[in-house]
């Protein structure tokens, strides 16, 4: 029970604040250790990177890559002044713990959690392996996660408190959000959703549409002239919606549809990959819930708590993301909650030292699966490639699909991607001198180098971080293969003990 006097109010919150920041320290050192190991096997965040260096000199050609010209002006003046790829990782890494505590510190806030609990809330969805396996790389989940606990706890407040206000302070955090990913707009159905249940008539007031409808508006435009004004087209950024939805051919790996129903493929990844609390918590949160509603009626589900809340989101997300083609990252947004729906539905039917007891188990246990699918391949191969191409006056160089050799080149050596070992004449003539055959083709589904693969490498490396199930599953949403097709993916690649082959260009 909460203390009712207000010096030990205040006392229960400092406690709980010191909770919440030991967990988040031990989170950090999670996401920090051996980081500068770790390199960047996906072309994402190495491209990410490039794109900020570009925007440093004043090129702002890919200004709304991904959908994401917020996120690429976000770490712009860092660009600016630093360019070690480690440095961008390692903000981002921070940046994902910021997330972290924004959301945790809502939740415990709104749910009056107790120190421990909230500590335990915050290792269990910190520990999530797909969370601290995306707070490692370059890309824009960091930032999401701190946008969308923002878009939360503002559409949260509305619910329990409807004002006219409170709509445009949800539409800020929506439009930040689709600035920076357009995955979120994968949030805008069940933010309808979850208005059409509140039905108290907020929305029937003019004022309310052109507030919400010009705070969404304002990111577009004013983007948009930036965007006109450097030599882009003015559609470019709505462009990009159109080409993810409906693409005119297939992407190099073959996969061109975008709706590919399979209602098993993230609770196969969940029960394998994540702690079986995740699951345990939603079905248990379900119930509470459901016997919420047969007690109080209808009435009793429009009482927003936390619990009520998050089970919508955490139901609604798993649905709608299992219609699309798939990724573990595809679930995102929905790692957090479900880990709320575990601690707040075990905290009802648990005693306290039992709670503590599971929470620890699964920390643990999320743990062991870091350290076998993050830690232990480490370290990357790619700087012992670039100091044999520096040491042979290697100056142009080409890769197959990745760009994980891209981060140690020096300024005076360059890499080109090749996609089909018939574009290696043209390079090899353009003064090309070697091409590295990457085994991230296998993760990306791209086999059109048997010829290549074919010949006698002048040096070969292991890289057991392309051998990584996580990864290959990170990419399924590319290769449009199910859960099963893609770890066998996995499972064959994992014959190619060198995986980074060097070939001279002849």
């Amino acid at each position: 029970m909460l203390p009712s006097d207000p010096t030990n109010n205040a006392r229960f919150s400092a406690s709980r604040t010191w909770w919440l920041l030991g967990a988040l320290v031990l989170v950090a050192m999670s996401r920090l250790w051996r980081l500068a190991e770790a390199g960047a096997p996906d072309f994402d965040s190495v491209r990410n990177w490039q794109i900020t260096q570009q925007l440093a000199h004043g090129d702002f050609s890919q200004l709304f890559h991904h959908g994401s010209p917020g996120f690429n002006l976000f770490y712009l003046p860092i660009a600016v002044v630093v360019e070690r790829f480690v440095v961008f990782q390692t903000i981002n890494a921070l940046l994902s713990v910021a997330g972290l505590g924004f959301f945790a510190s809502w939740v415990s806030q709104k749910a009056h959690l107790s120190g421990p609990e909230t500590a335990g809330l915050t290792l269990l969805g910190g520990t999530s392996l797909l969370l601290t396996f995306s707070g490692r790389d370059f890309t824009m989940s960091s930032l999401n996660l701190v946008l969308f606990a923002g878009l939360l706890r503002s559409h949260l407040a509305r619910l329990q408190q409807p004002r006219p206000n409170a709509l445009p302070w949800v539409a800020l955090w929506l439009a930040l959000g689709l600035s920076v990913d357009y995955k979120f707009l994968f949030t805008i159905p069940i933010l309808l959703v979850l208005e059409w249940w509140q039905a108290d008539g907020l929305w029937r007031q003019p004022r309310t549409w052109g507030r919400v409808l010009g705070i969404l508006a304002a990111p577009y435009v004013l983007l948009g002239a930036l965007g006109w004004l450097v030599g882009l087209p003015w559609y470019r950024w709505l462009a990009f919606y159109v080409r993810v939805a409906l693409p005119k051919t297939a992407n190099l790996a073959g996969r061109q549809a975008t709706l590919q129903p399979d209602f098993l493929y993230y609770l196969r990844y969940l029960g394998s990959f994540e702690s079986p609390l995740l699951l345990a918590g939603l079905g248990l949160a379900a119930w509470l819930v459901l016997r919420q509603w047969q007690t109080g009626g209808r009435a009793a589900t429009r009482q927003w708590t936390v619990l009520l809340y998050l089970l919508v989101w955490a139901t609604l997300l798993l649905t709608g993301m299992s219609l699309v083609v798939k990724a573990p990252r595809g679930l995102l947004f929905a790692y957090l909650p479900l880990a709320v729906l575990a601690v707040l539905s075990g905290r009802r039917v648990l005693p306290g030292w039992a709670l503590a007891g599971v929470l620890l188990a699964a920390v643990g246990q999320n743990m062991f699966r870091i350290q076998r699918e993050l830690y232990a391949p480490l370290p990357t191969h790619y700087p012992q490639v670039a100091a044999w191409l520096r040491q042979h006056g290697a100056t142009r160089v080409a890769s197959t699909v990745s760009l994980g050799l891209a981060p140690y080149l020096d300024s005076q050596q360059r890499l080109a991607v090749v996609t089909d070992e018939r574009q290696l004449a043209g390079l090899r003539r353009q003064g090309v001198q070697y091409v590295l055959l990457d085994g991230y083709r296998h993760v990306a589904g791209v086999a059109r180098f048997d010829s290549l693969q074919a010949q006698q490498p002048v040096a070969a490396w292991p890289e057991p971080l392309l051998h990584r199930p996580l990864l290959f599953l990170e990419h399924s949403e590319f290769t449009g293969l199910g859960y099963a097709e893609t770890l066998a993916a996995c499972q064959a690649a994992r014959a190619d003990s060198l995986p980074l082959r060097l070939y001279q260009l002849q």
